[in-house]
């Protein structure tokens, strides 16, 4: 498990590339709703919930992720961007 402030989590949401929702979604075989949700989005009527636990506090809160993967894509996505 992982522990992130909201913020930071939304830092790293923000600084992706345009079409970068859709490419995490594709390579995982999720809706791209649901990949959303996962940055802190709440449409849960075309997304699910990705295992994500908020927790309120200073910086947004907390947010402790207990499967990486879609963060470890988007962290991915962002050090490719830097080395091109």
């Amino acid at each position: 498990m992982t522990t992130i402030t909201f913020n930071e989590l939304r830092k790293i949401k923000d600084s992706l590339p345009d079409g970068s929702m859709g490419r995490i979604a594709s390579e995982l075989n999720l809706n791209v709703e649901t990949v959303r949700n996962y940055f802190g989005g709440a449409n849960y009527n075309e997304g699910e919930s990705v295992g994500i636990h908020l927790e309120k506090g200073p910086n947004g809160g907390i947010v402790m992720i207990e499967d990486t993967t879609i963060l470890d894509m988007a962290k991915e996505i962002l050090k490719s961007e830097c080395n091109n």
